[in-house]
């Protein structure tokens, strides 16, 4: 069960802040990525994703984050039934260091644990204060 809450914050530009509560897992990251596809397609471009609620990511949470990082780039994202195939196309992203578009904000402990063992901490940039965040982006 995850709750999606969306709204509009003003940093330099203007930032869409997404509040996840509960748990990005298979049952949930296409809830996510829809949302994700409506703010964009309503011209947001710069996502803060506020993880301080979320108590648990499963890889299928992670394909939902690097889709929305592809998503806010413009770029064609993996289809997610492809499982491995979308999981391996985040190794590409990698090496282009922080997402530009999307970062995270106050995400628990044990996400963290997860993110860094996945290599996303080389990926999205983390943030603890709000405001700092919102400023971040150009």
């Amino acid at each position: 069960m995850i709750e999606i809450n969306v709204s509009q914050e003003q940093g330099n530009v203007p930032v869409s802040v997404i509040g996840l509560v509960g748990q990005l897992d298979g049952q949930t990251y296409q809830q996510l990525i829809q949302v994700a596809q409506g703010i964009r397609q309503d011209g947001a471009r710069n996502v803060l994703l506020d993880m301080s609620g979320l108590t648990y990511i499963s890889s299928a949470g992670l394909v939902a984050l690097h889709t929305i990082a592809l998503l806010m780039r413009g770029e064609a994202i993996p289809d997610p039934d492809q499982g491995w195939a979308a999981l391996k196309s985040i190794d590409r992203s990698r090496s282009s260091g922080f997402q530009k578009s999307v970062k995270l904000l106050n995400p628990t402990p044990q996400v963290v644990n997860v993110l860094e063992m996945v290599g996303y901490s080389a990926i999205f940039e983390t943030f603890t204060d709000k405001q700092k965040a919102l400023d971040s982006y150009e």
